[in-house]
């Protein structure tokens, strides 16, 4: 009994001495110093292409100018920043020339998000091309709410969202034309379902708040008593609290997602059991091809990218009041649905010409891994560049909050509801691409005819609510 008690104690040798607890506690420290070495040297050596061939400037150079026909847009950025001089073009060309120039920008990020994949690996390389495709969408953002265009931020932000939750329909029906069903990653599909309904929370609960201020005062004659500032204050202090809190998750869910529990998984969820085997294919490609780009290259690239594209953005907010008063378009559609649309403008365009030459010129097998990385766009969104919005407003001295629009906040939950029950089996298949397709458009035909609430847009002025009620009667 002696010796079987020697034996299962955790702190007894193989030569039957029993070790030092100090010993066992420094013995981990440095296998978890050699796995972290281990960690960084690997992530180094695929940066550098450790042993394998370098891309040289020159045809890093060639490629990027070679690598979408829409990089001949580019040519309208400077027309846009000599039109804005005086506005000799009106503003209305101003608008139009921004918009049309951010189209290749935002393609020239989507492709040096897909070179930094061979970097940076599947998976990390993917956290870098999602933000990177997010850029146009923030730039313009962080823009509105310099320029204090709050309500057009919110209907923006939810935009953003809705159009990326959709996206993937498109993908679906051509993906899925050619074969019954395709396949998503179980571990990401779910944990995306949960990062969306988090999502939606945060921008449910302040509304269900407000609405139940409105029950509770009742209304005094052509508005509600809970639209003054002392509420507005309280919705304020709620959102920088619950943007926190939606940070946080962000940053729990990328940890958990790029480093799961478990030996040698981390950045690497094409290694996990339940990984779908095309995925795993896409992650041998990455290790086996060569990038078009040099990194270097392409790092010089974005951040020329990313100027270009916030001068851009500058001179397009700069017009947008003179656009939306002399245009039958309104606030919420404009956000609602065009902004979000010229970010997609670039991939929609080489995705159709694609669908095109492939599918009727030279057809190719068709993939079994359905391509839904947009819905990861749509978490990023509402996870992390939404709160980041409400916490830059606070230091800028702009009241953003989480109070948004009635309809656009009703929108949003039907959009993840949709999304999340086409997802609910990690498979896909044309038909439910189609009615992803189909409810976008729908959604966008209403919010042509939608004016917007009242009540929200008082709330959202800079101002203080009391001189915006007494401007509107």
């Amino acid at each position: 009994m002696h010796d079987l008690s020697r034996t299962l104690d955790p702190a007894v040798t193989s030569l039957g001495v029993k070790s030092h607890p100090s010993r066992q506690s420094h013995f981990s420290d440095i296998v978890c110093l050699d796995e972290t070495k281990a960690v960084w040297l690997g992530f180094r050596d695929r940066f550098n292409r450790k042993g394998k061939r370098k891309i040289g400037v020159g045809e890093s150079l060639r490629n990027l100018a070679l690598s979408s026909w829409l990089n001949i847009l580019l040519i309208l950025i400077p027309l846009a920043w000599v039109a804005q001089e005086g506005y000799r073009w009106g503003h209305q060309t101003v608008f139009l020339l921004g918009l049309f120039g951010i189209i290749p920008l935002a393609r020239l990020f989507d492709y040096g998000g897909e070179q930094m994949l061979y970097y940076l690996g599947k998976d990390l390389g993917g956290l870098v091309s999602i933000t990177l495709n997010n850029a146009v969408e923030a730039a313009l953002g962080i823009i509105l709410l310099l320029k204090c265009q709050l309500v057009l931020l919110k209907s923006t932000i939810v935009g953003v969202v809705i159009l990326h939750l959709f996206v993937p329909g498109t993908a679906f029906i051509v993906g899925g034309a050619r074969i019954i069903q395709q396949d998503l990653h179980p571990h990401v599909s779910q944990l995306n379902r949960s990062m969306l309904m988090v999502g939606v929370l945060g921008l449910l609960l302040p509304t269900v708040f407000f609405a139940a201020l409105n029950t509770s005062f009742g209304t005094t004659g052509r508005t509600s008593a809970a639209v003054t500032d002392v509420v507005r204050g309280k919705m304020l202090q709620l959102s920088y609290g619950l943007a926190v809190l939606l940070l946080i998750v962000y940053l729990c869910s990328r940890l958990y997602l790029h480093n799961p529990p478990g030996n040698d998984t981390a950045f690497e969820l094409h290694l996990t059991p339940n990984a779908p085997e095309a995925l795993q294919h896409e992650a041998d490609k990455l290790e086996h091809e060569d990038p078009e780009v040099n990194q270097w290259v392409c790092l010089v690239m974005l951040a020329v990218c990313m100027a270009l594209l916030a001068i851009t953005a500058e001179w397009i907010g700069n017009s947008l009041d003179v656009v939306l008063e002399e245009s039958n378009i309104s606030e919420i559609w404009l956000g609602l649905v065009l902004f979000p649309l010229v970010s997609f403008a670039g991939d929609g365009a080489v995705a159709t010409v694609y669908f095109v030459r492939h599918f009727f010129s030279e057809p190719v097998p068709p993939s079994t891994l359905a391509q839904a990385e947009a819905i990861d766009l749509s978490i990023q969104f509402v996870l992390f560049w939404m709160p980041f919005f409400v916490l830059v407003g606070w230091f800028c001295g702009r009241p953003m909050t989480l109070l948004f629009d009635l309809f656009e906040v009703v929108v949003l939950v039907g959009s993840c509801f949709l999304v999340n029950y086409v997802t609910a089996d990690a498979k896909t298949n044309w038909a439910e691409g189609a009615a992803m397709v189909i409810s976008y458009f729908m959604i966008a035909l209403v919010a042509w005819f939608y004016g917007g609430q009242p009540d929200a847009r008082v709330m959202s002025t800079c101002g203080s609510v009391a001189s915006a009620l007494a401007a509107r009667f």
